[in-house]
């Protein structure tokens, strides 16, 4: 699927994000990825939905945040949620980073992406960090690639996954190191990794 078509999928269901149980999702691992960072200022969170329990947190943490995502209904709800916060109706495939940040989330987010752009998209928000920038982001916790669509929230949306491997050996050519990995989840393959950029690469 195109990411376009991900978030016309996502527009139909964007008020669901909205529900008090989903606030607590995310958070704790949101807490530990915010232990690695050292003098934060700018934050992007990458797939930010309707709920800015993420937002939130990160400006709690002095942060200032911006967010992205490709669901029009998304943006408009957060708009709504936190008007003074730079929201983007944006394909993170095609945005180009207006700076470096200091933090980049990407929480149940880029999987969607099709699989050709994982790599890509990895590279481009590596890039996007600056020298001791973390990453907190969720991935399907496979040995090898996949991908596959799958209608199980409602509409019909697409994940795919580097897998762990091929993950980590991106983070380590795009100058990140792994700091934290964990499947959140288990016996699901939630995984999500906490990376940090030690080196800048050409």
């Amino acid at each position: 699927m195109h990411p376009s078509d991900i978030g016309r999928s996502y527009d139909s269901i964007a008020h669901l994000w909205l529900k008090s149980h989903i606030q607590s999702n995310g958070i704790e691992q949101f807490k530990r990825a915010i232990q690695f960072v050292r003098n934060g200022k700018f934050a992007l969170d990458i797939g930010c939905g309707s709920n800015t329990r993420f937002t939130d947190l990160l400006t709690d943490h002095g942060f200032l945040v911006e967010g992205i995502d490709i669901s029009k209904e998304m943006v408009t709800l957060a708009k709504v949620s936190r008007p003074e916060i730079a929201f983007h109706h944006e394909d993170i495939c095609a945005w180009e980073f207006p700076r470096s940040y200091d933090f980049i989330s990407a929480w149940d987010s880029i999987w969607h992406l099709p699989l050709e752009q994982q790599k890509p998209v990895l590279q481009k928000i590596c890039k996007g960090l600056t020298l001791g920038g973390i990453f907190i982001f969720t991935l399907g916790g496979l040995d090898s690639p996949s991908e596959k669509p799958d209608s199980s929230m409602g509409p019909l949306v697409h994940y795919s996954t580097l897998g762990i491997p091929l993950a980590l050996q991106l983070l380590s050519e795009f100058g990140c190191v792994c700091r934290h990995l964990e499947f959140d989840q288990y016996p699901e393959n939630h995984l999500y990794i906490i990376a940090q950029k030690t080196k800048h690469v050409l």
